[in-house]
């Protein structure tokens, strides 16, 4: 599963790891991104979305069917 969030459009991070000895290697941050499963009652049937722990809190904000409108019309594919 790609660490990328289909709502908010969140992705890994990078930087470096410094150790005790000052000794720098890479690394990324990757967000929380979790697989969720929703229902569009407007279509009558479920979606899977891989979103992040942001994308979960906006969903419920603004209900799926706002957030799966606001995909479609930057190109998305849901």
């Amino acid at each position: 599963m790609s660490a990328h969030c289909q709502v908010t459009g969140r992705k890994p991070g990078f930087g470096k790891s410094v150790s005790h000895s000052h000794t720098r290697t890479n690394r990324r941050w990757d967000p929380n991104i979790q697989k969720r499963t929703y229902y569009l009652a407007g279509e009558g049937r479920r979606i899977t979305l891989t979103v992040s722990a942001k994308g979960i809190k906006t969903i419920d904000r603004d209900g799926i069917e706002a957030v799966v409108a606001r995909i479609r019309a930057r190109g998305g594919k849901v």
